[in-house]
């Protein structure tokens, strides 16, 4: 059975490289006090309890993909899992773990940059910068901050990971 993402429009393609149009998606989140590379490990205990039944009603939650993460700017990491598309704000079974928060995002203009390899700092920030340099020359504006997003599970090998970094953007100018 095939894991559920978000659905997106495709706005344009250029290699490695998309613009992507996303409706609003609802995410279990949580904050961790960790360095680039150890917050993704540390937030996924958390918040696969969430999806296991460690929820209001005991539901289990399919998993989905990816998992997102983004720098809060003092040092801490918001990682989050993404409700598969039947469940909203409204209803998704709320956390039993004070740690896990609900949050909608709301419909938003992605640029993003697929990449595989390994989950490291080093390899996440070679590829944001090829974005932002990307990003500046389509001649879009940064809306929010850059995301990274990993699709596998732990156990597939590097190689054949899919990666993301993903800026929220809007046209300069009605480009």
């Amino acid at each position: 059975m095939a894991t559920e993402e978000p659905a997106y429009r495709l706005v344009e393609e250029a290699g490695a490289f998309e613009i992507r149009d996303y409706g609003s998606i609802t995410i279990a989140e949580t904050l961790v006090k960790e360095d680039f590379d150890s917050a993704g490990n540390s937030a996924f205990g958390t918040l696969f309890g969430y999806i296991s039944g460690k929820n209001r009603t005991q539901q289990k939650i399919a998993m989905t993909a990816p998992v997102l993460q983004q720098a809060e700017g003092d040092g801490s990491f918001r990682v989050g899992f993404i409700a598969p598309s039947r469940y909203s704000l409204q209803t998704a079974p709320a956390p039993a773990d004070a740690r896990v928060q609900l949050r909608e995002l709301p419909p938003q203009r992605m640029a993003v940059m697929r990449y595989s390899g390994r989950w490291t700092e080093k390899n996440f920030r070679d590829h944001e910068a090829r974005l932002l340099a990307w990003i500046k020359e389509r001649r879009f504006d940064i809306a929010g901050p850059v995301v990274y997003a990993r699709y596998n599970a732990p156990f597939v090998p590097w190689p054949m990971r899919r990666n993301e970094v993903m800026v929220p953007v809007v046209p300069v100018d009605g480009h």
